[in-house]
């Protein structure tokens, strides 16, 4: 099956038990049973010991799995990132939490200087095998400090992968795939979705491999394409085009570094059109570098510029975040605009 044939997510998985838990829970097993499966993983950062970081992603780990496993770090996001990269360096597997994206700047050079380029720079003598998980996006009020999504910041930087799930599924499954790859991982959360996503995860061990996409709905008019916290809003947004007769496939990026080039150009060859939805700012938007390979590989296929749905190009705002976030409203407008051209 090549990957422009790959099924719809969760068709075909191994079969066997399934429990339904959040998004956030999901992310609490998958630290837990790597914790468990391999004694170089540690976990660290601000608050994630005894009181279980500030949404309580990391809760019990500390005393399941003791203080040198799991344990509380300076407020300081450059000396958490730089403590990460000494340990991957030397043989660990360190996941550490930044409590939300907006404050990763402080670390960003030992991301971009260190993490980024040791395997680079040392002719692949040493590797920087660590993730960041850190809670990204808005939707919960939390304000221009707790609520930007820098994730096209780590994309540009190469030496890094990038994820950001949007169900329990996909976040137990990167997670795990992050935390045994041998590169660096930003793992981005979508905190919005924490506790509203909620979803069938299997009792065996699995991994979601990094840089696949899933088909979340399947179409033949418009490709319609997200990833993180607005998959929600875009899938309403399916349906409510479904319901006026227009076939949308749906796909989940998931991986944005690398990323499924081949399922979203299988796609977009199929039903000619592409609407690209995100919740960053629209200027450098990860998403642009979406629209200019599905252009460069694929414009004859094309029957309609391709349509972006994304934040403004302001810092997030605290009280008018539904007109900031692309709701379902909005993505339907582009969408329209792209089958009517």
């Amino acid at each position: 099956m090549t990957a422009t044939e790959r099924r719809p997510a969760g068709v075909g998985e191994p079969t066997g038990g399934t429990r339904t838990i959040n998004l956030i829970q999901a992310v609490t097993e998958a630290l837990a049973e790597e914790l468990g499966r391999d004694p170089r993983v540690v976990l660290f950062g601000e608050d994630v010991g005894a009181r279980g970081g500030v949404f309580m992603a990391t809760a019990g780990l500390q005393e399941r799995f003791g203080k040198h496993r799991v344990f509380d770090a300076p407020l300081s996001e450059a000396s958490i990132v730089g403590a990460a990269v000494g340990m991957a360096a030397r043989g660990l597997r360190p996941v550490a939490e930044i409590q939300f994206a907006d404050y990763m700047g402080p670390g960003f050079d030992q991301l971009l200087s260190q993490a980024a380029k040791l395997r680079y720079r040392s002719g692949g003598e040493y590797s920087a095998p660590l993730v960041i998980r850190t809670p990204s996006g808005g939707g919960v009020k939390g304000g221009h400090h707790h609520s930007q999504s820098p994730e096209a910041y780590y994309a540009h930087m190469a030496g890094l992968k990038v994820v950001m799930p949007s169900t329990p599924y996909d976040a137990k499954g990167l997670l795990k795939a992050a935390i045994r790859s041998d590169d660096p991982v930003i793992y981005f959360e979508p905190k919005r979705l924490y506790r509203a996503s909620k979803g069938e995860v299997p009792d065996h061990d699995y991994e979601v491999r990094l840089g696949e996409a899933a088909i979340r709905r399947e179409g033949t008019d418009l490709s319609l394409i997200g990833y993180g916290g607005v998959m929600p809003d875009v899938l309403k947004a399916a349906d409510a085009l479904a319901a006026e007769g227009v076939s949308v496939e749906v796909i989940d990026l998931r991986s944005l570094v690398p990323w499924d080039r081949p399922l979203v150009l299988g796609s977009v060859e199929k039903t000619g059109r592409a609407v690209l939805v995100s919740e960053a700012p629209r200027t450098a938007n990860f998403m642009g570098e979406v629209a200019y390979v599905i252009q460069e590989q694929a414009f004859d296929f094309l029957t309609a510029p391709v349509g972006q749905v994304a934040g403004f190009d302001i810092p997030y705002p605290y009280v008018q975040d539904k007109v900031y976030l692309p709701g379902p409203n909005r993505i339907v407008a582009a969408c329209v605009r792209a089958l009517n051209y």
